[in-house]
């Protein structure tokens, strides 16, 4: 069993005995796990905000506070003062240490005695530590939005890929929240706050530009960032969204409705009432085996640093994984010939192992940097170097072809050369469509790539090329 805990987001002033000010305190809240149960409930236990997440995050080992416990505050911590300096300060926190090791205690011995944990009432926790009986009844506090989609970001087992994009919603949901001046709630998340925030970030990239959305609105987004700025290392400014970008990140946040309602967090679903389109994508595009090899021959001597790239890019072409797991890879994934790993994509709801044999070009571009001491295969640059200097390689080798592309802001197709758009991903795509040219079975190249059967994701680098079409027609001959 685990539990956590965490402050209410409602404080109150009291003063102080060891200064004689005012300072904050806040009902300790109580989060319990075992298995599938998950429960919450208030425990009557009230300390200072400013004690509260420094001092114990910063001397578990003092309290005895085991490594997987987390006592995390909602209220900003007032500045730091050396604990070793402070008896009175150690006292206390000590009391309350000791406070929540008897609440613990109570709630284990209470829980063994449970004989059937199938039928353990949703409010067992709260029944466990309620009030006693003489004192007037309140009404329970309503969990605050971001604080509960923070926790779902926290504990909600996802891959870091999808962690990282939860807090993108998360952002961009408290800046549309400043930006309307709303409370945002679960209650008033209803469909037609959905599709205000819909609107918001389809408009988001006007608002810095006062020509574009007029005073008020400029204003009120500058204040916006203002108050956002210490949430994020770097504000970004806002660039025009595709609606498959929405799409995404509107089923994204619906996860975590759906989350929320399954905990008994909320009843509230505004996508009740709100209808998420479906994503539409153009034909898949990749090079050719061919293209490929002529890329990898191709004298790249006065540009050693773009030639390091070109071969990484081309080593990415032959196992077909993403540019998160190539990054991730060490000598330690290369086991008998072959390149084992765990899309970290997915790992945490289907952890499966992705072995894929190395070819000739393969090895010999890995026995090539054998001696790299970095913790990678490869000398790398960054992601987005790495993307900048792919688009170079491909102009310098004159893999110029134009491909037919869907833009995705307006939605209509565009005829571009290769080069232009060509990206980390493209090797991903080199590497399913020319197997799938091969052998054709969607399941056997889907062993190699990592993508489960009958993947929608995997089902737009099926296209049927002009090739397999002529192989098709002669089939009736």
């Amino acid at each position: 069993m685990k539990f956590r805990f965490r402050l209410s987001s409602k404080a109150s002033k009291v003063v102080a005995a060891t200064s004689n000010i005012a300072v904050n305190e806040c009902e300790v809240l109580m989060r319990f796990f075992h298995g599938n149960i998950d429960q919450r409930a208030k425990t009557n236990l009230y300390v200072r905000t400013d004690y509260w997440r420094e001092y114990w995050n910063d001397n578990k080992q003092m309290f005895n506070v085991p490594e997987k416990e987390q006592y995390r505050g909602v209220l900003t911590p007032a500045k730091q003062i050396k604990i070793d300096q402070n008896a009175a300060i150690i006292a206390y926190l000590s009391k309350c240490n000791a406070q929540i090791t008897a609440i613990k205690n109570i709630v284990t011995t209470a829980f063994s005695d449970v004989r059937d944990y199938k039928k353990l009432p949703n409010d067992w926790l709260k029944t466990l530590l309620c009030k006693p009986i003489d004192e007037p009844e309140t009404e329970p506090e309503p969990e605050n939005f971001f604080d509960v989609f923070n926790e779902y970001i926290e504990t909600k087992k996802m891959s870091d890929y999808r962690r990282r994009h939860m807090r993108v919603v998360w952002l961009d949901l408290k800046r549309f929240a400043l930006f309307r001046d709303i409370d945002l709630t679960f209650d008033n998340l209803t469909g037609d706050t959905l599709r205000d925030f819909e609107k918001f970030l389809v408009d988001e990239h006007k608002y810095i530009d006062e020509a574009q959305c007029g005073k008020k609105d400029f204003k009120q987004y500058a204040k916006v960032c203002n108050q956002v700025k210490d949430m994020i290392q770097r504000q970004r400014q806002p660039k025009p969204r595709g609606k498959n970008t929405i799409n995404n990140l509107m089923n994204r946040l619906k996860s975590f409705i759906i989350w929320a309602n399954e905990r008994d967090i909320t009843s509230a679903n505004g996508f009740k009432d709100y209808k998420i389109n479906e994503c539409v994508y153009g034909t898949p595009y990749y090079i050719t085996i061919d293209e490929r090899n002529h890329l990898y021959h191709h004298n790249l001597s006065d540009t050693p640093q773009l030639a390091v790239q070109r071969d990484i890019f081309v080593f990415q072409c032959l196992i077909g994984c993403r540019v998160s797991d190539l990054w991730a890879m060490t000598k330690d994934n290369i086991i008998d010939g072959a390149v084992e790993y765990v899309p970290r994509k997915t790992k945490e709801g289907r952890a499966i192992t992705v072995r894929v044999p190395l070819n000739t070009i393969a090895t010999e571009i890995l026995e090539r940097y054998q001696d790299y001491q970095g913790k990678g295969l490869f000398p790398f640059t960054t992601q987005q170097q790495y993307n900048r200097d792919i688009k170079k390689m491909f102009r310098l080798a004159h893999l110029d072809r134009m491909v037919t592309v869907i833009n995705p802001t307006t939605r209509e197709e565009e005829k571009r050369p290769i080069c232009d758009i060509a990206s980390s991903h493209l090797a991903r795509r080199c590497f399913v469509g020319n197997l799938y040219k091969k052998v054709k079975d969607p399941n056997l190249v889907g062993k190699l790539s990592g993508h489960k059967e009958g993947s929608k994701a995997f089902a737009r680098y099926r296209d049927i090329d002009e090739e397999m079409r002529k192989e098709l027609v002669t089939m009736l001959e």
